[in-house]
């Protein structure tokens, strides 16, 4: 079968897709971050810029060393369990759902705000429908658009930039000098800027997009489109509130807060200017649909490969999109905001707290790689104490978020724990299938035809799962290390058979590696251990002959974590997996 060849994304592509997502949030995070931190809300997302430039190195290192799709989910695959992983990943998911579903909803409420006659639940679901198309066509054209709306919006902003600081200049300071003085309702500087902060924080969602799709991206695009997202709400999101602080009175602010940049631009340049932005608000929240959609297609792609979903959603079309998953997560946005009637307040806790939980996870993720895979090489590194400052920032911000709002917690804990069950049913369902095997013997004896049948299906079943080989290629470890190898397989995954492979090129005696795989193997008597050795020298060469000879996938074949001598970068290996 022919191998389906996708053109990479540039910078400008990679970094639009991602963008508009990130970038969309000046369109709300200024409002939101004034009603709780007041003339001091520039401030606060100055903090947010000083964190997000801390999240820079931390994704550079982790992408850098691991350059593979599932941002969260892959740094913790390959430094820590599946199910752990997977927690991160369910997390990522409901962020993506969230974000599909409440910027398509938000874009529409903006449209209506133009055409009175406009349905915002039927125009909603018209939008996600569009973009799954858009999907499915490929990620190439979903770049195209992507570029169109990413560069409208920052076109956009920076008119009401300049705008503003001309309105500004000709109508003096005087209301920023008023609202400087106004009395700060939530009590103290300290509480206005803790508040402040945890609500900005939602102005960098989309940061963590990139890492989900690094695959698609050129060699070395990655790193510039966290400079570019970094960038863009450094300097927009803070600008924007100090401006809006000098123009508008903070009593008018809660009244406009659905549209206030809207507001803005009818105040400094007039109808026209307010109708750009709100034209523009429809397109870029349009554009943050397409970030999920794409995001969530990369992440469940790699879930499916690991065999954490069903290997249905592996089907790809003509133009290489994965087809069923981006159908599938179609369906779930529009099953939620049917669920919801078209009231999204309490989704977005859900995209609140998974956001920023998988912030925290990745800066774990990063501290993980430095103490289990430290000889691996990466481009750049991230101090510790950076990472740690970093992690700590973002559960504060959890934590504000919290106090702003216990109830979205709550509703953010309704739809992590049913999606927590799923994948949880998914990583032992070979175990359930056991139960229910017992289930069935024990209760349907009376009908004992039906009890074999379902028996036999059952078995084989579980069979096809177990039968799948996996490979490590060894050095020639030591007995101890071959230990911590074969825990993790047995921990990790559903599998009885096991080769571990040594890639020579002399005729070194390797009788003590031999007697130490026979210990073993009777020490773990439900793998069935088989030692080879192969002439040559290991590489992306071999392992692509060995992954065709025995039909394994690359992504079932193990290494340990290589030195700064070894030739190749992990991405060179075709996503071999590294377990030591």
């Amino acid at each position: 079968m022919k191998e389906i060849v996708h053109k990479k994304l540039n910078q400008l592509q990679a970094t639009a897709i991602c963008g508009n997502d990130i970038s969309s949030s000046c369109l709300y995070v200024s409002a939101l971050t004034i009603l709780y931190a007041g003339q001091y809300a520039w401030i606060s997302l100055l903090i947010v810029a000083v964190v997000l430039f801390l999240f820079r190195k931390i994704y550079g290192e982790v992408v850098g060393a691991i350059p593979l799709n599932g941002g969260a989910y892959n740094v913790l695959l390959n430094t820590s369990t599946k199910r752990l992983a997977s927690l991160a990943a369910t997390l990522t998911v409901l962020s993506y759902m969230a974000t599909a579903v409440i910027s398509a909803s938000e874009g529409m409420h903006y449209l209506h705000g133009i055409f009175d006659g406009l349905n915002v639940t039927i125009a909603t679901v018209v939008v996600l429908v569009l973009f799954t198309g858009l999907a499915i066509l490929g990620i190439g054209e979903s770049a195209f658009v992507a570029v169109i709306i990413f560069m409208t919006h920052i076109a956009t902003l920076t008119l009401l930039v300049l705008a503003s600081v001309w309105f500004v200049l000709m109508n003096g300071l005087d209301i920023f000098y008023i609202n400087w003085q106004t009395p700060i309702t939530s009590g103290s500087i300290r509480t206005a800027l803790f508040l402040g902060f945890s609500a900005a924080m939602l102005g960098i969602s989309g940061f963590e997009s990139s890492a989900n799709f690094v695959e698609e991206q050129e060699h070395g695009v990655f790193p510039k489109t966290l400079r570019n997202m970094w960038g863009i709400v450094s300097f927009f999101n803070p600008i924007i509130a100090i401006l809006l602080i000098s123009v508008i009175p903070l009593t008018e602010v809660g009244e406009n807060k659905e549209s206030l940049l809207a507001y803005l631009g009818q105040t400094t340049g007039g109808a026209w200017l307010a109708w750009l932005i709100s034209i523009d608000a429809v397109m870029v929240l349009c554009g943050a649909v397409l970030t999920s959609f794409v995001g969530v297609s990369g992440l469940l792609n790699r879930m499916t490969l690991d065999r954490i979903l069903p290997n249905y959603f592996l089907k790809q079309n003509k133009r290489g999109s994965h087809y069923r998953i981006v159908i599938s997560f179609l369906i779930l946005c529009i099953s939620v905001l049917f669920a919801t009637n078209g009231h999204l307040e309490s989704l977005a806790g859900v995209y609140t707290f998974s956001f920023l939980a998988v912030m925290a996870l990745f800066g774990i993720g990063n501290l993980l790689l430095k103490y289990k895979r430290r000889k691996l090489p990466r481009p750049e590194r991230a101090r510790g104490i950076a990472v740690v400052l970093a992690v700590t920032f973002v559960i504060t911000a959890f934590i504000g978020n919290m106090h702003l709002n216990i109830n979205s917690f709550y509703t953010f804990l309704q739809y992590l724990i049913p999606a927590l069950i799923f994948i949880g049913i998914m990583l032992n369902r070979v175990f359930l299938i056991r139960l229910l095997i017992e289930a069935l013997e024990y209760f349907y004896q009376p009908l004992r035809k039906m009890v074999i049948i379902s028996n036999r299906y059952l078995q084989n079943l579980s069979s096809e799962i177990n039968s799948q080989e996996f490979v490590f290629f060894t050095k020639g470890d030591d007995i101890t290390i071959l230990n911590k190898v074969l825990q993790y397989v047995e921990d990790n995954e559903t599998t009885k058979k096991l080769k571990i492979v040594h890639v020579k090129s002399d005729t070194v005696n390797n009788e003590g590696l031999k007697k130490d795989l026979e210990v073993l193997d009777r020490a773990y008597d439900g793998l069935d251990i088989e030692y080879i050795e192969i002439e040559g020298t290991f590489g992306p060469e071999i392992i692509d002959e060995l992954s065709q000879k025995w039909k394994i996938p690359k992504n079932f074949m193990f290494i340990g974590s290589p030195g700064n001598r070894f030739s190749y970068r992990v991405a060179d290996l075709g996503g071999v997996r590294l377990i030591m």
